[in-house]
């Protein structure tokens, strides 16, 4: 499923409380979720985003995050 990057918050809300506490709430059930966010951006990302989008990756504790070249 694809959220709209302007309602993620909103959306990912509603599927917290819509599917995945239905699923959490079953006894011995292991529920994992993941969140995998993708840019492309034209002519590149600046030096200073590249370090806001790291330090905010460390801050939330991401298992892994970064930027790659095309």
């Amino acid at each position: 499923m694809r959220l709209d990057p302007a309602r993620a918050g909103r959306d990912a809300s509603r599927i917290a409380d819509e599917v995945i506490a239905h699923l959490a709430g079953l006894q011995g059930a292991t529920v994992t979720v993941t969140l995998e966010i993708e840019a492309t951006i034209p002519g590149g990302a600046s030096e200073q985003l590249v370090r806001t989008v790291t330090e905010n990756g460390r801050t939330l504790k991401f298992e892994s995050f970064g930027f790659e070249e095309e």
